[in-house]
């Protein structure tokens, strides 16, 4: 269901009796969160700061490939207060029923190329030459995507490698490029190998180049996986997950926020799910896109922040 972004902040708000207006005054001072690696400079450098500023809440943040987040909630080898992912869809098939029954989606982003122009494949990108020759002819190693095992952002390289395919005619694009990438299983790493000279270039999402101020390629919306008008065509490529076998289709990229049902502090982790949801202006200086669409509520949503 679809949310007025001033109207969740006035239901989350304004129910004193349970706890939401109170927790300005109460003891917490943190929240824990569990984030997707792409937003790391998003919440260190942008939400954590305006988050504590309008409320004296610190973020105890800590990064990962969604696919990998996933698995440390499952075994419960971290408990957050609150888990963002940046596939909305992996999130209620991996954590719905036994830790969450609801999420907020709270914005979008865009798939392309992050790179460095000083370097022949950056240099080619940034004199217009078509991308897929320019990494067809990449050495081994001078591109990075994200591991495809742990996060969104590498089953989603792999799956643009596979409608670029189709789209150019391109025979064999997609297993080439399996073979030339380097899979980094760090996910903010991605950029950082760009700007320490070990990459020339990386897929990354639109929200990464900003933040570093990395010159940014963004693909065409038939493989970017930014318009939710192509859904269906998006839906065409699949990848599954080596580890526990979870398919994920081609999809547009949502990102999602929910309060674990265990959380210690469930009060602080609604706080902040209304944060992400009221200050639209926070997140898109961060480089990312909230529609009109959004902000979205979906599942069994809490009495506390149910519009």
């Amino acid at each position: 269901m679809s949310v007025r972004r001033r109207t969740l902040l006035g239901t989350v708000g304004t129910i004193a009796g349970l706890g939401i207006t109170g927790c300005l005054g109460s003891d917490t001072s943190s929240v824990g969160v569990l984030s997707a690696g792409s937003l790391a400079s998003t919440f260190e450098d942008h939400v954590g700061p305006a988050f504590r500023e309008e409320t004296d809440i610190e973020l105890r943040s800590e990064y990962y490939g969604a696919n990998a987040m996933m698995r440390m909630v499952e075994d419960r080898t971290k408990r957050p207060d609150i888990v963002v992912s940046a596939d909305a869809t992996l999130l209620r098939d991996r954590l719905y029923g036994e830790f969450t029954d609801w999420d907020l989606e709270f914005a979008t982003n865009s798939l392309g190329i992050g790179y460095d122009e000083g370097t022949t494949l950056g240099g080619r990108l940034a004199n217009g030459d078509p991308w897929y020759e320019v990494f067809r002819a990449a050495e081994t190693g001078e591109i990075a995507i994200g591991d495809p095992d742990l996060d969104p952002l590498g089953y989603r390289a792999v799956q643009a490698f596979e409608l670029a395919e189709a789209e150019y005619g391109l025979a064999g694009f997609r297993d080439q490029l399996r073979e030339t990438v380097y899979e980094e299983p760090d996910e903010p790493q991605l950029v950082a190998g760009i700007e320490s000279g070990a990459r020339a270039g990386a897929i990354v999402y639109r929200n990464m180049a900003v933040d570093h101020g990395l010159p940014f390629l963004e693909f065409p919306a038939a493989y970017n996986f930014a318009d939710p008008s192509l859904s269906d065509h998006y839906a065409t490529v699949s990848f599954t997950t080596d580890e526990e076998g979870y398919t994920a289709e081609g999809r547009p990229i949502v990102y999602n926020a929910t309060v674990l049902e265990d959380a210690d502090d469930p009060d602080g982790g609604r706080r902040l799910v209304e944060f992400l949801a009221d200050n639209p202006d926070v997140l898109e200086t961060a480089g990312l896109t909230v529609g009109e669409e959004l902000p979205r509520l979906s599942g069994e949503v809490p009495a506390e922040v149910r519009a």
